[in-house]
């Protein structure tokens, strides 16, 4: 998993250096501060180790990595990524069991840029489930991006999509992820498949079948992550980023989807987290009160610093817990007023 990692100048993020990782990190903060960009900056480095030397693929760590910044970030050269005003270098490092893998660039590069990697390539495949369900987008998607070679859709779609193609293999899965998918289906009440005939995705609930169209947000989003785990594109070994688990989830499904979150951290999988949501960080922090083997990683962002913190040590001070709290009071203000 991912120990330790030091980003700066990258975006809008100056700097932040984070260590002794969990198995559920949570990033915390104010719009315009980074989160995605930190999500997909990890990303980014991780899909680089996974596809460097697999199969027959002919393309150099420093290859693959370009490409990747490239078309996850939509930029006209990758120097882009530089912080605005800087006069230093971009600058990103992650230690990956324990190995270093490491990249530096100015804000003229486009193809050449200084990168060392100490870290054994990947077998295992790590996935970004963005806040847009993808099932629905899925032919557009495509074309977008194999057809037309457009931007709009970033890498991570694309990467999501193509993990979603293999069908959900038949017999058992990996033992660890049983009880998970168990769970998932019960939340689900049902389950997405892919049509064949028809060249879409369905939702079948008992012996009705309902278009993609007419599946709700939240089935939808909550369906990949079984889907991935049911194709096997997902192992012990993987690592997930999600970027704001609650949208388009009813709360008592957030409170499931976060229960399955914290089995499969259990399995093995990593989890890294965006939110904006309150109800997310309390919930979390129950899970870490009732299970002392998940440590939960708090990385959060104010007045352009970051922090980490363990969750089990109390809430962070942020603006999304301030801004309940506040809430709060004017709630009981207006009790006591009347």
């Amino acid at each position: 998993m991912i120990n330790n990692f030091e980003i700066k100048n990258f975006g809008p993020i100056k700097q932040i250096q984070c260590k002794q990782l969990g198995k559920i990190n949570l990033i915390i903060g104010d719009n315009g501060t980074g989160k995605t960009i930190l999500l997909k900056a990890l990303y980014t480095g991780i899909k680089t180790l996974e596809e460097y030397k697999r199969g027959k693929e002919p393309r150099t760590a420093t290859e693959i990595l370009v490409d990747k910044l490239y078309w996850t970030f939509e930029l006209d050269k990758v120097g882009d990524l530089v912080r605005k005003g800087a006069n230093e270098l971009l600058q990103f490092q992650l230690t990956f069991d324990d190995q270093d893998f490491s990249y530096d660039f100015g804000k003229d590069t486009t193809k050449n840029l200084h990168l060392e990697n100490h870290v054994s390539p990947r077998q295992s495949n790590s996935i970004f489930l963005p806040p847009k369900e993808v099932l629905s987008l899925h032919k557009i998607i495509l074309k977008s991006r194999e057809q037309d070679k457009e931007f709009g859709f970033d890498e991570t779609y694309l990467d999501l999509v193509k993990a979603l193609i293999p069908s959900t293999q038949k017999g058992r899965n990996h033992d660890a992820f049983a009880q998970s998918r168990k769970s998932l289906s019960e939340l689900l009440q049902g389950k997405i498949e892919y049509n064949d005939k028809s060249n879409s995705w369905q939702f079948k609930k008992g012996n009705q079948k309902f278009s993609i169209g007419l599946t709700s947000e939240g089935i939808k989003k909550i369906s990949i992550l079984d889907i991935l785990l049911g194709n096997r594109y997902l192992d012990p070994n993987s690592i997930i980023f999600i970027d704001e688990p609650e949208a388009a989830l009813h709360p008592t499904a957030i409170s499931g989807l976060l229960d399955i979150i914290s089995m499969l951290a259990e399995c093995g999988i990593q989890f890294f987290l965006t939110t904006h949501s309150y109800f997310v960080i309390k919930k979390l922090s129950l899970i870490a009160q009732e299970k002392n083997n998940i440590p939960i990683s708090v990385i959060s962002e104010e007045s352009e610093q970051w922090s980490q913190t363990n969750i089990q040590d109390g809430l962070p001070d942020n603006s999304i817990i301030n801004e309940s709290i506040r809430l709060y009071k004017e709630q009981m203000r207006l009790v006591l007023d009347e």
